[in-house]
């Protein structure tokens, strides 16, 4: 437990600092460069994630094979003969990858974004530079996911927070002191990642056992792994098209202004997802170990007690998103226009974000025992369903209708997945997980923040406003410990130390 404790608050630092670091330097890209250019930039992640369709499954295959390989020290050979023979392969997809966006630039320019005040060879010229981009960014999941199956987060966490305090700040530094530019900002993201995967990758091989002969490939190694691969391969591909597909027709129908709200709201509602990473990077792993190892008394737990600590995390902070959407925007960006397209997104957003947070412990349970066939039973019905709906309902109603299909997606998604999941991995704990786990952290939280929104007034100034949505949040967070098993034991181990 001490293991995952340090593990879980390395991930945390790593990616929490990252999207600190994000959310300052997001007004000032947008005082530099302008709303429209900054929906550039939003195109650009959306790409990023939609190029993750083709990972094929290798990211989360390395990082549950790394796991396996670090509790069986006889095998370190065949360790790094699977790193290098994924290695090889994932860095020729990346070539390929950006190769194909630099080649499909100007038809994208052209026929795909609306750019609004941006020329359309702006447009062109930064799409064929995100092409560059995504290519020399493509290895770093590969690494990212070995060095998580090592269980060697803070090392991970030191590479990431240096890269990204890099790569946002020096960015700043770039627009204000040398040209504010689209150009000038993602030729400076290029020089940072070089420097990430450089780093990561010589942190994977340093971290790998020793072997008596150099690394080789072996793509028998692969093929053994094979059927695990293909099933979070058709997961990740559609759950992929669920989570960016919104975006995707967006970024068609709406121009580059407007779906810089829509993108600025996501940044809102998808910040939650810093502690659901930092929490699945961390149990993953150790729920691949003790899956191994056969110890299903330390895997229930581990399950348990993430479960209740993740919830504690995140219903306290959507809680308070919901709920003062608006009021949040407009103290970040500082500009009423913005709070008001995008908070009341950014809150049904966070709802759907919550909710898939909680789901992805019982997901890390699904892979750590090799079983993929419920969550890609699952998601290709939602393909099926949700897709249709979510064109009709952007055509309809915009970035709110489609802000509004994700939150419903998730609910569906646990409605379905949680019981599901136990009843073939834990038999029994879906009730335990419901009315202990997840309901009541859930039920405290929305209470206190609820009275918090009744006898909440206008007219406030920015530091009265941030006080009083701190202390919310501070009481919506001890609710939630309260009322979760896990924190009330802790409560009582700490009074009795006091006593004691």
């Amino acid at each position: 437990m001490t293991r995952t404790k340090v593990g879980f608050l390395a991930n945390l630092f790593g990616s929490g600092w990252g999207t600190l670091i994000g959310l300052v330097c997001t007004p000032l890209f947008i005082r530099f460069l302008g709303m429209d250019a900054y929906g550039l930039i939003g195109f650009f992640v959306t790409l990023q994630g939609v190029v993750q369709i083709v990972d094929m499954g290798l990211s989360p295959t390395m990082n549950r094979e790394m796991a396996r390989y670090s509790v069986l020290p006889e095998k370190a050979a065949e360790a790094r003969d699977f790193v290098r023979t994924l290695e090889i392969g994932y860095w020729a997809l990346g070539i390929l990858i950006g190769v194909t966006i630099v080649l499909s630039a100007p038809i994208i320019a052209s026929h795909w974004i609306r750019p609004g005040r941006l020329t359309v060879g702006e447009v062109r010229s930064a799409i064929a530079i995100m092409g560059l981009l995504v290519a020399l960014q493509w290895p770093f999941s590969l690494y990212q996911g070995g060095l998580l199956g090592l269980q060697r987060q803070v090392l991970l966490s030191c590479i990431t927070v240096a890269t990204s305090t890099l790569g946002s700040l020096g960015a700043v530094l770039i627009l204000w002191k040398v040209s504010p530019t689209l150009l000038a900002f993602f030729l400076w993201q290029i020089g940072i990642v070089i420097l990430q995967v450089a780093f990561t990758t010589v942190a994977l091989w340093r971290s790998l056992p020793a072997a008596d002969q150099p690394a080789r490939i072996v793509p028998r190694l692969v093929r053994n792994v094979g059927r695990f691969a293909i099933g979070v391969s058709g997961i990740s591909v559609m759950a992929l098209v669920l989570t960016q597909f919104d975006k995707v027709i967006l970024s068609k129908m709406l121009d580059l202004k407007s779906f810089g709200y829509y993108v600025l709201a996501g940044v809102v509602g998808n910040g939650l997802m810093v502690l659901v990473a930092a929490m699945f990077n961390t149990v993953y792993p150790r729920f691949c170990a003790l899956v191994v190892l056969r110890d299903e008394q330390g895997l229930k737990e581990i399950y348990h007690g993430s479960t209740q600590i993740l919830a504690i995390m995140i219903l306290p902070v959507a809680s308070v998103i919901v709920f003062f959407s608006r009021d949040i925007v407009f103290l970040w960006i500082q500009d009423p226009v913005i709070a008001q397209n995008v908070g009341p997104i950014a809150a049904i957003l966070t709802i759907g974000t919550a909710l898939n947070g909680m789901m992805n412990i019982p997901f890390a349970l699904q892979l750590a025992h090799g079983w993929t066939r419920l969550g890609l039973v699952i998601t290709a019905m939602f393909v099926f369903t949700f897709v249709p709906t979510m064109v009709v309902m952007c055509a309809r109603f915009g970035a709110i209708g489609a802000a509004a299909v994700w939150a419903s997606l998730n609910a569906v998604y646990m409605v379905l997945g949680v019981p599901l999941t136990h009843r073939k991995l834990l038999r029994g704990e879906a009730v335990v997980w419901l009315a202990r786990d997840f309901l009541p952290p859930l039920a405290a939280a929305v209470s206190i923040v609820v009275l918090g929104r009744a006898i909440h007034g206008d007219g406030k100034g920015p530091a009265s406003e941030i006080l009083f949505l701190g202390l919310l949040y501070l009481c919506a967070l001890i609710g939630s410990g309260l009322a979760a098993p896990l924190g009330r034991e802790e409560l009582r181990k700490r009074i009795l130390a006091i006593l004691q």
